[in-house]
């Protein structure tokens, strides 16, 4: 690729270098989905100590006929550690356990805590808000059961990146609407946190930095219903009329980002709400930098969303 910024990091450079996806919008939903897992999901098996389970748990209502998908990652040693459900990206339409199998391994070592990756049902077969509700049922599943997988279900926090991210903060307003379950806190990974495209960081970053602006009008398209949808705060966080009330918040945006700007402005609409944040932008990166485990800027933001449920776990 020519033309590129001339203060992108070169880590930056490194992963778009490395990264060979066909343009979004041009692909079909199956399409996308192969393209996705033909570049996260790892040949080889994964060299770490940890103790992975697939499982399914009852899904919203505890319908058995939503059961949903989730795998577990427990570190080493004895006792019961934090619990972190983790929610993939993937723009509501692909990303599944498996691509992301790589980064909750990262985190669940970064952190010593349980990850409880949730394969939560995708659109456009299943459009908002059935993505919403998987993301609580799971959530809730995880503060009650967590015994089950060597957790503390009295120290739970709630996290993901992109779409991922946008599913974890409306996690967070369901759980306050429904008085439950309690969170310890959210890790929000360059989120979706509204649905425009009309910000800075949409308008700088349109295109050649790896989420483009068509690609994310592509993902909403299939996520909603309708453009009445979008409107919903479940759906555009951003556009709730109150945070307050909510669990302390880790934040990660990145610069060459179509999302940066709508993951500033909710970090700083949960400060004005009296919320406690750490956002951390990354100021020459690119979306999705914090999956790739041998990139010094990925370690750093690892290092802060595990500082982060550190400190709201109790344990810094």
């Amino acid at each position: 690729m020519t033309g590129r910024a001339p203060d992108l990091h070169p880590e930056a450079e490194t992963i778009l270098d490395r990264v060979d996806l066909p343009p979004t919008a041009s692909l079909s939903v199956e399409g996308a989905r192969e393209a996705l897992r033909d570049l996260l999901v790892a040949e080889e098996p994964p060299d770490d100590d940890l103790t992975v389970r697939d499982l399914s748990i009852p899904g919203p209502g505890d319908d058995p006929e939503t059961s949903l998908p989730i795998r577990t990652y427990t570190p080493p040693g004895g006792g019961a550690r934090p619990v972190f459900v983790y929610l993939h990206g993937g723009g509501w339409v692909r990303g599944d356990l498996d691509t992301h199998d790589g980064l909750c391994r990262l985190l669940a070592e970064a952190a010593d805590c349980v990850v409880v990756s949730v394969d939560y049902r995708r659109a456009p077969e299943h459009r908002f808000p059935a993505a919403v509700h998987d993301a609580y049922a799971a959530t809730a599943w995880a503060a009650e059961y967590a015994e089950i997988v060597g957790g503390d279900p009295d120290r739970v926090a709630v996290g993901g990146d992109s779409a991922g991210g946008n599913l974890a903060a409306a996690v967070t307003l369901l759980a306050r609407e429904r008085d439950g379950p309690e969170l310890a806190h959210q890790v929000l990974l360059y989120p979706v946190t509204d649905y425009a495209f009309d910000t800075s960081s949409y308008d700088e970053n349109a295109a050649g930095y790896l989420l483009s602006r068509a690609s994310m009008r592509w993902y909403w398209e299939r996520y909603l219903g309708d453009d009445i949808d979008g409107a919903n705060p479940y759906a555009s966080p951003l556009r709730a009329r109150d945070l307050s009330g909510l669990p302390s918040a880790t934040v990660i945006t990145a610069g060459y980002d179509p999302l940066r700007d709508e993951g500033a402005a909710y970090a700083d609409r949960l400060r004005e709400g009296g919320v406690s944040v750490t956002h951390e932008n990354y100021p020459g990166m690119v979306h999705v930098f914090a999956s790739f485990p041998d990139l010094d800027r990925a370690r750093d933001a690892r290092r802060v969303i595990a500082d982060g449920l550190a400190t709201a776990f109790g344990r810094d």
